[in-house]
């Protein structure tokens, strides 16, 4: 697979999973999934999942990205880092 593919795909890939795990949070709350549970249900599983298995990702988007054009790079990272805090949002509010 040709280098900057694999870069784009290092690079949607983090947007996608935090998105699912926003949707999953909302999805939870409105529908009370796993609600009454003494433990984490599979809910929260599956968010944890989504959350951790963007880090790879995140990490092959550093190898492979062009550190020659930084500004590009970190904006990237940031709007990574910024979804992530979306989905973390819900937990917060909720208290999930």
């Amino acid at each position: 697979m040709p280098h900057p593919k694999i870069n784009r795909i290092c690079t949607l890939m983090p947007f996608v999973m935090s998105f699912s795990a926003f949707l999953l949070c909302l999805v939870a709350v409105a529908t009370g999934w796993d609600k009454g549970l003494h433990d984490e249900g599979s809910a929260a599983h599956i968010f944890q999942s989504l959350i951790a298995l963007q880090l790879p990702f995140i990490v092959v988007f550093l190898l492979t990205a062009e550190w020659n054009r930084l500004s590009r790079v970190a904006g990237t990272a940031g709007l990574q880092i910024a979804a992530a805090a979306l989905a973390f949002g819900p937990v917060a509010f909720f208290g999930l």
